[in-house]
């Protein structure tokens, strides 16, 4: 949001939970001299003990995520509301169609395409005529697939070679825990889906986030759970692949990234993603264990007695890891393409710091200061419910390199 008028650059809502306060710290050692900031949430008491852990001095602003009107208020006094209060489809949609409704720029951490699937429906047409930015997805959910596809895109595009096709991320390396939230996201998605079936074509559409399904090119199956070879990818990779768990949330948004730019990816883009389980002979079989319990843990959360046994062993929200974890954490994404001209390239996206956690917290809080203070610098848009690469796109890599991310592209 433009208007310099407003109160804060960025408050952060939810900023007593653990990834709340692990943004507000990321924002607070790394947001430029004089940028305003505040802190929000339901509890004044819990609020103030934040600010004493961080050190700062930042104003706090109440308000309870069923108050339409506090939130309203809230989002009126901002340029960007960052939100880590989930799970989103049952505390988010207020704030979403408020800030969309204020014409304030939103960034949350939602991996739930049934909210963002509604969030579009409710919002996108109210944000573009208020010029509001409602980016969903801001952390390890989508904006290392989000943002990889889109500097694979603009390097093949410089050199000539046409759009892309075959397109696939690899999970080369990854250390990190489970988030709590995550989970507690997962539950709420099945106990939603497991009684309405509309629901569950919703969640099972590859272009269950597109602006406009009847446009997008038929591309036969594309599924979420494959297994493969790596030199089913790219003749450089060797090894075996196994579904990544949060594949059937990133290619969605991957793909509503495409359709949004007019398809400029490609026409035949068809996105996946994957991750290594390694070259050992026992890689083939770990590969179909991964799938298998994949689809077991989803099962299992509709099954009551197993998802007794499951709310206790999983972290519970609002949870993590220990300090030392978070600093050792780290994760690399390859992706692999093939253009329409035959040329093959690959992107990188890498960071230290546990994924769900400690690099998530880094995104988040550069996506919102994206928002707030390069306005001038971002993709054109009207305003909308956008991805991270078309609401943020080069700013947002800019941004996370000079926080320490590895982002690149490279001709094979």
């Amino acid at each position: 949001m433009s208007d310099r008028q407003r109160e804060f650059d960025v408050i952060v809502y939810g900023a007593s939970g653990f990834v709340g306060v692990l943004t507000a710290r990321h924002l607070a050692a790394s947001a430029p001299a004089g940028t305003r900031l505040a802190l929000g949430g339901r509890s004044a008491a819990k609020l103030e003990q934040v600010k004493s852990r961080l050190g700062v001095d930042w104003p706090i602003v109440v308000a309870d995520a069923d108050d339409a009107s506090a939130l309203a208020t809230m989002a009126g006094r901002t340029r960007v509301v960052l939100t880590t209060v989930g799970p989103y489809a049952k505390y988010g949609r207020p704030l979403a169609r408020v800030c969309a409704e204020t014409g304030t720029d939103y960034v949350d951490l939602t991996g739930e395409v049934l909210f963002a699937r509604d969030s579009i429906d409710e919002n996108h047409e109210t944000a573009r005529r208020t010029g509001a930015r409602i980016v969903h997805s801001c952390g390890f959910d989508s904006i290392p697939s989000d943002i990889g596809v889109h500097v694979l895109h603009a390097l093949v595009s410089a050199d000539g070679e046409g759009e892309l096709t075959d397109t696939t991320l690899v999970v080369t390396s990854l250390r990190g825990g489970f988030s709590g939230g995550t989970i507690d996201s997962m539950r709420h998605q099945v106990d939603v889906m497991k009684n309405d079936v509309r629901l569950r074509k919703i969640g099972a559409s590859p272009y269950s986030l597109s602006p406009d399904r009847a446009a997008e090119p038929e591309l036969g199956r594309q599924p979420d759970m494959p297994t493969l070879a790596g030199s089913d990818v790219d003749p450089s990779l060797r090894g075996h692949l196994a579904p990544f768990v949060m594949a059937s949330y990133n290619t969605r948004v991957v793909r509503r990234s495409n359709a949004l730019r007019g398809w400029a990816y490609g026409r035949k883009f068809r996105y996946r993603e994957v991750m290594s389980v390694g070259t050992s002979p026992a890689a083939p079989v770990i590969a179909l264990a991964t799938k298998a319990a994949l689809n077991a843990l989803v099962i299992g959360f509709a099954v009551p007695p197993v998802r007794f046994l499951l709310d206790r062993i999983l972290p519970a929200p609002g949870t993590g890891p220990s300090e030392t974890a978070q600093r050792n954490g780290h994760f690399t994404m390859d992706i692999f393409t093939k253009t329409t001209s035959g040329a093959r390239y690959r992107a990188r996206v890498k960071a230290k710091g546990d994924p769900g956690y400690a690099a998530t917290a880094v995104m988040l809080g550069e996506s919102a200061l994206a928002l707030a203070l390069d306005r001038d610098r971002l993709p054109e848009s009207e305003g909308g419910v956008l991805t991270p690469a078309t609401a943020i796109g080069d700013v947002l890599t800019d941004r996370l390199r000079t926080a320490g991310f590895e982002i690149t592209a490279q001709r094979l």
